[in-house]
């Protein structure tokens, strides 16, 4: 069954400028660029920044990791200055799309990954996807509360993760 008009809402899309809770200005930015900045950004990530095994450790799984979803994916990335502090992502598979979102534990609880998905979903909608999934940690509370806060619903729950959706 389609979506109805009210499922259905109209995100922001890139490029996008905002202050952060914390008083930063940041840009939020379609990119499709090489590697570089978020291999930076990544290699700063600790074991509590990663959850079902991403970003990978290691410097050359990094990099094949970004090169994989710049070339697979739409991608949008948060920029403070020069330095890439958020990065999401969908990754096309069949008839739906993968989301995958990271910020940079420094700038984590300041309003940004709620920001950043939201110019992500516009950016899915500027590119004609019609359909979001996700998998997350049944432990992750946190980010299970942004994702429902945009619109997604469990349509699984296993013992260690849950499965949301949303329609574009």
């Amino acid at each position: 069954m389609a979506p109805s008009a009210e499922e259905i809402r109209q995100f922001p899309r890139p490029p996008v400028t905002f202050t952060d809770q914390n008083g930063r200005t940041v840009d939020i930015e379609a990119y499709a660029d090489g590697p570089d900045p978020l291999v930076a950004m990544y290699t700063q990530f600790d074991a509590d920044s990663r959850a079902q095994g991403v970003p990978p450790r290691g410097e050359t799984q990094i990099r094949d990791w970004v090169e994989t979803l710049l070339d697979e994916g739409l991608n949008v990335v948060v920029w403070h200055g020069g330095d890439a502090v958020g990065h999401a992502v969908l990754v096309p598979s069949r008839d739906s799309s993968e989301l995958a979102i990271f910020v940079h534990p420094e700038y984590q609880s300041a309003g940004i990954g709620t920001r950043l998905i939201e110019v992500l979903l516009g950016y899915g909608q500027e590119n004609d996807l019609d359909h979001v999934w996700l998998a997350v940690s049944r432990t992750n509370h946190v980010a299970m509360k942004l994702y429902d806060k945009v619109g997604f619903e469990t349509r699984l729950r296993d013992r260690a993760e849950h499965e949301m959706e949303r329609p574009l």
